[in-house]
């Protein structure tokens, strides 16, 4: 979570969502899965357990108005009249989606984007990363010399250890982390704990049938780049313009018109100047970060700030308002990068 997502979370639990009102702006905001149960919570974080995203949604059908993201054009173009206004996103594309999260929201009347990975969506593979998570949890005790991450010693205490090289792993380009995933994959399968789709079935992609039927109920669908990989500045010209260019190509061809993409992760460290410019150039109007901010204070389409929903939003109405808070550094950041 980022430092104003803390501040956030914080600072909402002593301001009347009244006294944040006046503060507020458009703001974009995303979750990724909806479960009823999850089997290890702490692999399973980006799932939102049923109750609790009932609970958000009747917070945002209560206090803002949710928009469809075909407004965007309008909001910005007169931000000071829809600073209720919210863009309510999911990430990733998780079967549970359609059998979970679609029904909640259709029932309380809100629209929503739905942005898929294309490669996922076609193979069924599960999101990289989760491997290597996998691989901290469940590899046995050990010395590990994993390709491209060095020496890994896993023992009881295998929280920060995770952190730290998950964190490093992002880091390196494409064709390097996939070396390192493979060698975590093999190591699971010799000691028969490689079927990770079985252990955690919330994690399971949607068929592109399913993605039709929720484009069929309303959802508009946009792109998550090809691979769940960072776009950041050590990725090669040619893999950040696969990135961008073929998840438009896989939808459009099975769905329909794809206008919006959102970043694999999309903080400051996971999107490089080449990035944007190569979202750009596919075609797409618009493209969303996870960095906090409202959507007013972007000096760049393809960079867009979006707030991360958590677990449990018991103040969400005092938390979307402080968003601003967080505008000029995103300014500052977009500058660095290029606008």
């Amino acid at each position: 979570m980022t430092a104003i997502g803390h501040f956030a979370r914080t600072a909402s639990r002593f301001v009347p969502a009244a006294l944040a009102r006046p503060l507020a702006g458009a703001t974009a905001v995303f979750f990724h899965g909806v479960e009823r149960g999850t089997v290890e919570p702490q692999l399973q974080s980006t799932q939102h357990a049923l109750e609790d995203f009932v609970e958000i949604a009747e917070t945002l059908k209560r206090n803002h108005d949710v928009l469809p993201l075909g407004e965007l054009t309008r909001v910005l173009k007169n931000p000071q009249r829809h600073k209720r206004a919210v863009f309510l996103m999911s990430d990733d594309g998780y079967a549970n989606t359609l059998t979970n999260a679609a029904d909640v929201l259709a029932d309380h009347k809100l629209p929503w984007t739905l942005f898929v990975s294309s490669y996922h969506i076609d193979t069924g593979d599960l999101v990289p990363l989760l491997t290597a998570r996998t691989f901290f949890e469940a590899a046995p005790a050990g010395r590990y010399n994993i390709p491209n991450l060095g020496a890994i010693t896993l023992n009881f205490d295998r929280t920060m250890v995770s952190l730290r090289v998950c964190e490093t792993l992002k880091t390196l380009d494409a064709v390097r982390a996939r070396e390192a995933l493979v060698a975590m994959k093999e190591i699971l399968s010799r000691v028969g704990k490689d079927n990770i789709a079985q252990r955690y079935p919330s994690e399971c992609f949607l068929t592109w049938p399913q993605v039709a039927a929720l484009k069929k109920r309303g959802v508009e669908i946009g792109a998550h780049a090809d691979t769940h990989w960072a776009m950041h500045g050590g990725q090669s010209d040619s893999y950040l313009r696969l990135q961008a260019e073929r998840p438009k190509q896989r939808i459009e061809s099975e769905i329909g018109r794809c206008r919006y993409f959102a970043y694999p992760f999309g903080n400051r460290g996971d999107i490089g100047e080449k990035a944007w410019r190569a979202v750009r150039d596919a075609g797409y109007e618009y493209a969303f970060t996870t960095i906090a901010g409202t959507l007013d204070a972007s000096t760049n389409p393809w960079l867009l700030p979006r707030y991360g929903l958590s677990s449990r939003e018991s103040s969400l109405s005092s938390v979307l308002p402080m968003m601003r808070a967080n505008n000029a550094r995103l300014r500052q950041w977009q500058s660095r990068i290029g606008t």
